[in-house]
């Protein structure tokens, strides 16, 4: 018998090769080549002739029905991830770590969905018995929910076509597979054809599919990189699993924005959604402690106020140590050296331990000003006011740059009753004046210091 011809396929970027290579010829990273078998040649001859397809003017294309596009999911903080709700058609991946809370979120909203449209539940993992109990604990039923226990992907795909329900959710497709393809369930080739076999059903039958992805040590979805391509939306879990917070947030939308994140906590029943994340986060903060300091960033359209932690301490070692959680580790490096080099603060024979408290992660910008001013509390031991907040990019020369959508951020310090404000300079020409909140325009690190003293 014929051995069956192999490929080396790259699982970053879907590059196949005949023969193997330590890095990638495409996108040039190491040790993605990964053996598979090649798909069987009758897959792409065909022996009738192709249609010509039928294109059609933009401004006559059909949107009678425009009102029914997106379908409610029944949370609102996933509808804010997803740019509205769920869109007909569409395929969205939703990944995160084991246990982090995926299967618990889509069986949950199947309860709202079922009430008015047939959702169809398949799971390569669970039986339908098992799928029964665990629904049952969370409370999730409905007339219009449907079980499937099949790991096969082309018998899901045919009865979704056949009995056309309104919405399928896949779980997971690791453990789906084509049985023409000879790879085991979760090969590259074998999550990429799924994939695809499930995109064509989508747009073809217009049912919005959500599929949930396992993820590698790397916290990436596990598979060929080309599957993030294929699907429509990317959601991703954030948190960790020892505690009760987690973040959804949005790696890829074509039908909404990707900066917004809906935010749940894990509790006995389920995940509940927090509606008022900023004072969820600043629950439980010190006071009059040093190293403590509020920062605001904006999500989206969503202003989110969090705790900054910072801790010097004299180090025992000849190679200090950097820890940053939640931080970027780079930047946390660049604001170090503009604290020693324009202001004459040397930590280069300290410890530094920066904390984003919640397990938020601040990306932007504006996090460098309460990060600095959190690290220079820390290292002269003198506590920031509990009513201070502050947000602003700090420059190589140690001044403070504007940040965008300062006035959302004031408004929801104010609503949270803080009573001062350090803001850039540059941007209060634009601020109109407060009553119950006193904005400190600072120019440099160092006025933003002295601010912090009064």
């Amino acid at each position: 018998m014929p051995k069956a011809r192999t490929v080396y396929v790259c699982r970053s970027c879907g590059y196949e090769s005949p023969k193997w290579n330590g890095q990638c010829p495409s996108c040039k990273e190491w040790n993605t080549l990964e053996e598979v078998d090649a798909l069987p040649a009758k897959a792409s001859q065909r022996s009738v002739p192709r249609k010509r397809a039928q294109i059609t003017l933009l401004q006559d294309i059909d949107m009678s029905d425009s009102a029914e596009v997106r379908y409610d999911t029944g949370m609102e903080e996933l509808n804010r991830v997803l740019g509205g709700g769920l869109v007909k058609g569409s395929l969205v991946l939703l990944g995160g770590e084991p246990g982090i809370g995926k299967s618990t979120l889509l069986l949950q909203i199947c309860q709202y969905l079922s009430r008015e449209r047939s959702v169809l539940y398949v799971s390569g993992e669970e039986s339908a018995r098992q799928i029964r109990l665990r629904a049952e604990r969370l409370g999730a039923s409905g007339d219009n929910l449907y079980i499937l226990a099949e790991s096969d992907a082309q018998t899901i795909a045919d009865t979704a076509s056949a009995e056309k329900p309104e919405i399928v959710i896949i779980d997971s497709i690791q453990t789906m597979s084509i049985s023409e393809i000879n790879s085991a369930p979760g090969s590259i080739t074998q999550v990429r054809e799924c994939t695809n076999l499930f995109m064509r059903l989508a747009k073809s039958e217009e049912i919005p599919f959500f599929i949930v992805g396992h993820v590698n040590k790397d916290g990436a979805i596990a598979g060929p990189k080309v599957m993030e391509h294929i699907v429509d939306a990317v959601l991703y879990f954030e948190g960790d699993r020892n505690l009760s917070y987690r973040i959804l947030r949005a790696a890829k939308n074509r039908f909404g924005s990707t900066n917004e994140i809906g935010v749940f906590e894990m509790t006995d029943a389920g995940l509940e959604q927090v509606e008022n994340p900023s004072q969820m986060l600043l629950s439980g903060r010190p006071h009059g402690v040093s190293g403590c300091c509020v920062a605001c960033t904006m999500e989206g359209t969503r202003p989110i106020l969090a705790e900054v932690q910072a801790l010097v301490s004299k180090s025992g070692s000849n190679a200090p140590r950097r820890v940053s959680t939640g931080y970027d580790f780079n930047r946390l490096w660049m604001i170090l050296a503009v604290l020693e080099k324009r202001l004459g603060f040397y930590y280069s024979s300290l410890d530094v331990y920066v904390n984003i408290i919640g397990g938020l992660r601040l990306t932007e910008p504006a996090a460098d000003l309460p990060v600095a001013m959190a690290l220079y509390s820390s290292l002269t031991d003198k506590p920031i006011g509990d009513n201070v907040i502050a947000f602003g990019e700090i420059g190589l020369g140690g001044e403070i740059r504007s940040v965008s959508r300062l006035e959302q951020r004031i408004a929801e310090a104010r609503r949270l009753g803080f009573t001062k404000c350090i803001v850039p300079r540059h941007a209060l020409k634009n601020i109109k004046k407060y009553d119950d909140i006193e904005v400190v325009a600072a120019s440099n690190l160092r006025q933003a210091f002295e601010a912090m003293k009064e």
